[in-house]
């Protein structure tokens, strides 16, 4: 399929720049696989799922964007990807000019770290001292998100379930759900720690090209029966195990329409950016006409999208 086949028109002003004032005051759109639309709150979620296994991706989000100079006083900022080795990690530069290898950048609390080396877009950096996240990093929103990162993000750019650190990115769909929300619901965790993989732009005209990074994973054990995934990633991790066997590992598995899912029967999610990963896994699981048209209400209903934005259940 060509990556267009997954684009639509966005008004900036529905790109959701703050989180709700709480976690479970998004609204909540309910697709049903005969094309009917529902608009609710939600909080409204319970009704839906009772009965139903929910499984939620554990992982915790590190503070893992770090503000870093150069010796020429020039700004860098720094997303760590993943851990190498003790003081060793890869991690996406953003600089104002060309980095060398060799290069030594700064940390705020007087560390430093030097440039070893480079593989495609991602650079190896090696730590002086293994870095303290909590004092030189920050919450790492997404770019879309234009402003800088507050400490409020610390706490709502994260699920109340957060507990295995990893992930560089949050599992969105998460971020509605309250204890007293859960506490209705019967859930099981699984961890995905969310990657690059997860969110790097598909750059091929040809959907079939884009080859999706490796993300580790852990299901405590098999899955019973189709289940509810809260989240694009606890899918991926779902169907990971349903076609390897294997409760813990690495899934580079990417996918797309068409494709047989054999674990998920219902998908709670947010609003994907055009073009994404994560909105061709939308659309492979209720077909991508009805996916797009309801993205089409979702618009002409100003709900908000991406990260901080309102919720999807697909029945």
């Amino acid at each position: 399929m060509d990556v267009g086949d997954f684009d639509y028109s966005l008004p900036p002003e529905l790109v959701a720049q703050e989180p709700p004032p709480r976690r479970d005051a998004s609204r909540l759109m309910v697709l049903h696989r005969d094309g009917r639309l529902e608009h609710r709150r939600f909080p409204d979620i319970v009704g839906y799922l009772q009965g139903e296994t929910v499984y939620l991706n554990d992982t915790r989000v590190l503070r893992a964007r770090i503000p870093m100079t150069r010796s020429t006083g020039g700004k860098v900022e720094a997303l760590l990807v993943r851990r190498l080795a003790d003081r060793r990690w890869k991690a996406l530069l953003d600089a104002g000019g060309k980095l060398r290898i060799g290069e030594r950048l700064a940390l705020k609390d007087g560390s430093s770290a030097a440039i070893s080396a480079k593989d495609q877009d991602q650079w190896t950096l090696e730590f002086d001292v293994e870095p303290d996240l909590a004092r030189v990093g920050e919450p790492p929103i997404p770019p879309y998100i234009r402003r800088p990162a507050e400490p409020r993000d610390s706490e709502r750019y994260q699920t109340v379930y957060a507990a295995k650190e990893g992930a560089i990115a949050a599992p969105t769909a998460g971020l509605h759900f309250t204890p007293e929300i859960l506490a209705r619901l019967s859930t099981r965790a699984l961890t995905l720690h969310v990657g690059t993989g997860t969110f790097k732009p598909v750059k091929c005209e040809d959907v079939g090209d884009h080859r999706m990074e490796a993300e580790a994973y852990e299901i405590p054990g098999p899955p019973s029966g189709k289940v509810v995934a809260v989240g694009t990633t606890t899918c991926r991790a779902l169907e990971a195990w349903a076609r390897t066997g294997q409760v813990a590992g690495w899934t580079d598995l990417f996918i797309t329409p068409p494709f047989e899912f054999k674990v998920v029967k219902a998908l709670v999610t947010n609003f994907h950016l055009p073009r994404s990963t994560l909105l061709m896994l939308v659309c492979a699981f209720a077909g991508r006409e009805r996916i797009l048209a309801a993205y089409g209400e979702a618009i002409r209903e100003k709900y908000r999208f991406f990260s901080y934005g309102d919720a999807m259940l697909i029945l």
